[in-house]
């Protein structure tokens, strides 16, 4: 049996946790829902579930102004380019940073979690980070990045 490359399977799962969050936030923008409006929320009788007024800041910039679908869109996209990298981008310290992909997912971890149609992309992306902090503690490289270490970008 051969050993898993724990920054292999780390970088499908971020691929796909990433168009995920891309794909969420598309979503996000239509349906616009605090995923956490539960929380000390209370229930009326008609008009559902309606929010704490603790939870008014969440509740304006997911619901009312859609910033942070926004933000989980640019931020898949980025981890998109940063997993599928153009050429010009695999010579650079950027690409051959685990730590920076830990960082970056954890984050998109954070700004899925907080509406609704991110919630599978939150857990994904975390699921992606511990594999590639695992990566990092069983001190793996790259080799895509090692053999690209130096070079030009492509030419």
């Amino acid at each position: 049996m051969g050993n898993l490359i724990w920054h292999e399977y780390s970088r499908l799962t971020a691929i796909t946790a990433s168009v995920y969050a891309v794909w969420a936030g598309f979503w996000a923008l239509f349906y616009r829902k605090f995923f956490w409006d539960f929380v000390a929320g209370t229930l009326r009788d008609p008009g559902g579930l309606q929010p704490a007024r603790s939870a008014a800041v969440f509740v304006t910039i997911i619901v009312k102004v859609p910033v942070v679908p926004m933000i989980a869109m640019l931020l898949g996209m980025f981890m998109i380019v940063l997993e599928f990298p153009f050429p010009q981008l695999k010579s650079l310290a950027i690409h051959r940073s685990i730590v920076l992909r830990i960082v970056l997912l954890l984050f998109q971890t954070f700004i899925t979690i907080l509406f609704y149609q991110g919630t599978n992309a939150a857990i994904w992306s975390f699921i992606a980070a511990l594999c590639y902090t695992r990566a990092q503690i069983l001190g793996e490289s790259m080799a895509v990045a090692k053999e690209n270490r130096g070079k030009d970008g492509g030419a």
